[in-house]
């Protein structure tokens, strides 16, 4: 069966009508690794092989919250697209997170895919505590007014969907309301085995 074939066949099967209930498999026990149990993998060479994935880099911003002055946002490396209908995006950011709370209060974020020649500006999003915004050009997103930054080669406007745990990180889902790329065509910043590329 050529690609066309399958198309067909999956068209067929989705005008089909509801599929039949499925039976949930039991949820495996999750647990943290107790005081003084060896981790069942070591957390080094976690970050070693998983680091050979090569990874887009982006920012994650929203506006300012009720009482603060500055918006938020962080640099993220784990965002992916999730769904086409409905339009989904989805980022994963540590529990431990300063800037997550603010982009809950929220409730909308930006992320902005950042291009090759931004990665000093991937380093000042990714420290705490500092103005991550201060000198750095931006303009509202038209939906959720989180800030868009200058040069970044694309920008995708949300408002939050869902959240769900995932071991020490939580899993952070946007509905998409408003995106577009930036003025110029340019190369992506991209993130691997612990260099920028």
């Amino acid at each position: 069966m050529g690609h066309a074939g399958a198309a067909a066949a999956a068209v067929r099967y989705l005008r089909s009508g509801p599929p039949a209930p499925v039976e949930a498999l039991p949820r495996p026990e999750l647990r943290c690794v107790r005081e003084g149990e060896p981790a069942p993998v070591d957390p080094a060479r976690f970050r070693r092989v998983l680091g050979s994935f090569a990874t887009g880099v982006t920012v994650v911003t929203a506006p300012p919250g009720p009482g603060e002055d500055t918006p938020a946002g962080f640099a993220c490396q784990s965002f992916s697209s999730l769904s086409l209908d409905p339009p989904l995006v989805a980022f994963m950011v540590g529990r431990t997170s300063t800037t997550w709370p603010r982009i809950a209060r929220a409730g909308v974020f930006c992320v902005n895919v950042l291009s090759a020649g931004q990665d000093e500006l991937c380093r000042s999003f990714a420290v705490s505590g500092a103005d991550k915004f201060a000198g750095v050009a931006h303009d509202p997103a038209p939906v959720s007014g989180s800030p868009r930054l200058t040069g970044a080669l694309a920008w995708i406007d949300c408002t939050v969907h869902a959240v769900h745990t995932g071991g020490d990180h939580l899993i952070v889902v946007g509905r998409v309301e408003a995106l577009g790329t930036g003025d110029e065509e340019g190369e992506p910043l991209l993130f691997h085995r612990g260099r920028f590329r």
